[in-house]
């Protein structure tokens, strides 16, 4: 049985008092399971082991841990969901895991896609307005003005993919992106190649220094030497990507194998590639981050490191409307873990590499 910290159940008059709601934390701990793995049962997810969601689910059905989420006979709780795009299938998983989530914690989801300029004090006196229960920042900055703005108002905040270094005091969800890239990148090596080259995200994010990083340890680990000019800063995008691949496809000694930040990426180099007339895989393997739902369906299907979108966006919900209900504190930082997948765009490399004509 879960015994929430505070104390016994009753006060020294005797009477009894209200023991404080059940958190994640302490589901976790009963379980003998991480914070992590509580989440992947609440959001469905099929990463977990028959015998651990059953546990958990009884532990969750016997605490009532979900109708606690929400008020009574109130409206459902608001959580904003701030990105600056919307239109990538990336941005899509994310808020199909976050809708999910939330319904099932009685709550609602509300999208903004936050300007290049960033946050207008209007725009939080509106959400103030709307009774938010929490704001949940993908793959944005905001300046500690703009935390302060939302701790003066009393909402809660978590971030997804942080820009930068995580703040210790605002709760981060993410995925184990130094792992996941050193596991594409070792792939890739077993596979025979040795001219790998990288095309990360943009600099400034966390999560595409990890992937970075993850590149070249793995490039030592196998004893290749990292090319600078097959090293790229890119932006998860379709256009950066392409016209990266196009140059490093034109050299005289190109990359036999190219690992990308994201599954978008790895539709320009593609494209870049089809124009080239270099084929993929038998002259050049790739190989992709995310598994979007389009990556299965790429020509030829993309071998890529999963992240579970969905279960992070899901994770994300569970943090602020904890933070929100008071129910104790819940773990700063959550990491949740990737996983290759191996399809049909990478194999061993070709006998000879000759410049694309």
């Amino acid at each position: 049985m879960v015994v929430p910290s505070g104390g016994t159940p009753h006060g020294g008059s005797g009477r009894p008092k209200a023991p404080r709601r059940v958190t994640m934390s302490d589901i976790a701990t009963e379980a003998g399971v991480s914070v992590a793995t509580v989440s992947k049962v609440l959001n469905s997810s099929d990463r977990v082991s028959e015998e651990t969601r059953n546990r958990v689910q009884g532990l969750l059905s016997e605490h009532k841990y979900e109708r606690r989420l929400a008020a009574a006979n109130g409206p459902a709780a608001i959580v904003h969901l701030v990105l600056r795009e919307v239109s990538n299938p990336w941005a899509t998983e994310i808020i199909a895991g976050a809708v999910e989530a939330a319904r099932r914690m009685h709550a609602t989801v509300a999208v903004t896609v936050l300007p290049d300029t960033g946050w207008h004090g209007s725009w939080l006196d509106d959400i103030s307005a709307r009774g938010t229960k929490g704001v949940i920042v993908l793959l944005a900055r905001l300046s500690e003005r703009e935390k302060a703005a939302l701790r003066s108002r009393g909402i809660p905040l978590a971030v997804i993919d942080p820009r930068g270094e995580p703040d210790p005091n605002v709760p981060t969800v993410g995925a184990t992106n130094w792992s996941g890239a050193y596991a594409a990148t070792r792939h890739l090596a077993e596979l025979g190649h040795q001219r790998i080259a990288i095309i990360s995200g943009p600099p400034d994010l966390f999560c595409s220094r990890a992937r970075m990083d993850g590149y070249r340890s793995a490039m030592e680990a196998a004893g290749l030497p990292v090319d600078p000019e097959l090293v790229r800063w890119g932006d998860f995008h379709v256009e950066a990507a392409f016209k990266h691949a196009t140059s490093m496809l034109s050299m005289d000694d190109r990359p036999t194998a190219i690992f990308v930040g994201s599954d978008l990426q790895a539709m320009g180099v593609l494209e870049a590639a089809r124009l080239a007339r270099v084929q993929v895989p038998a002259q050049l393997s790739l190989v992709g981050f995310d598994d979007i739902p389009l990556a299965r369906w790429m020509s030829p299907p993309l071998t890529t490191v999963r992240q579970p979108l969905a279960e992070m966006a899901g994770t994300a919900v569970h943090l602020v409307l904890s933070q929100w209900e008071r129910v104790g504190k819940e773990d700063r930082s959550v990491e949740l873990a990737t996983t290759l997948v191996v399809r049909e765009s990478t194999g061993p490399p070709p006998r000879t590499v000759r410049r694309a004509s």
